[in-house]
């Protein structure tokens, strides 16, 4: 790994320790954004703003993506920031939201971080580098010695969870028919509502694999490449895998070795 990536992969992991403690202190103000079910916050505004304000004082050539407030600056590397991923869980105090934010260069995803808040994690990864968890974050600060994670070793989805989400809050095409599937491989699944965060839980073997039917880039860059260093095989619709470069534009599976094939050919209806 470069010195470049490591300086990015370092702010990215101070970011998201901050980022956890704005978040545990709560929000002043929430409103809807395009429908009901759409909800930005003023903490969401605050994170993003600062992710940029950080970004562009460190590395100044560097672009920003982020969900609020979208593309600006230019440059051969693009930050993409996800402030609060699930801000409806966070509106509602439900546990499940998180942070993300990842760097991509010419090769794609090279550093990423995804903050869990109320567990008191930062899951961690670097391209070609593993993937890592930072425990006991509390007050911007984390355990400077992160631990390796690995995804699952399960062989098949049964006695397993798989996590999905919505799409947009509706029920995408195909949904009920995969859980329906899974299900009778006695596998369980949960549409969580932070698809960062179900993405990190593949990296921790929290769950075998994770489902998106369709996303922003800001959504999962960050646990893709934390996934897919732990070990998982990202698959995108057409079945190819995941290895550098975009993401594959119309969903993924992210999956133990042993599952993410069985739990794609679900999905696909297969």
């Amino acid at each position: 790994m470069n010195d470049d990536i490591r300086a990015w992969e370092s702010l990215a992991v101070e970011l998201a320790g901050w980022a956890c403690s704005r978040m545990r202190a709560g929000y002043a103000e929430a409103k809807i954004k395009n429908h009901q079910a759409d909800w930005v916050t003023a903490a969401d505004l605050e994170i993003e703003q600062e992710v940029r304000r950080r970004v562009a004082e460190t590395f100044p050539h560097h672009r920003v993506v982020g969900e609020e407030y979208g593309d600006t600056g230019s440059g051969a590397v693009t930050w993409y920031v996800d402030p609060v991923d699930g801000t409806t869980n966070f509106v509602h105090g439900l546990g499940w939201s998180s942070f993300s934010l990842a760097a991509a260069d010419e090769r794609g995803a090279a550093a990423g971080v995804v903050a869990d808040p109320w567990r008191g994690e930062i899951f961690s990864a670097t391209r070609d580098g593993g993937a890592q968890i930072f425990s006991g974050v509390r007050d911007g600060g984390a355990d400077p010695d992160g631990q390796a994670t690995t995804c699952s070793a399960a062989e098949s989805p049964s006695g397993g969870l798989v996590c999905t989400e919505l799409r947009g809050g509706q029920v995408w095409p195909g949904l009920t028919a995969m859980m329906e599937t899974l299900a009778e491989q006695h596998c369980g699944t949960r549409i969580m509502g932070s698809t960062a965060l179900s993405l990190a839980s593949v990296a921790a073997g929290r769950c075998v694999a994770t489902v998106t039917d369709a996303y922003n880039t800001w959504d999962v860059l960050a646990g893709a490449l934390i996934a897919r260093e732990s070990g998982a095989v990202v698959l995108g619709r057409t079945g190819e895998p995941w290895l550098e470069g975009d993401l594959p534009a119309d969903g993924l599976v992210a999956g133990a070795p042993g599952v993410a094939r069985t739990v794609w050919k679900a999905w696909q209806g297969a």
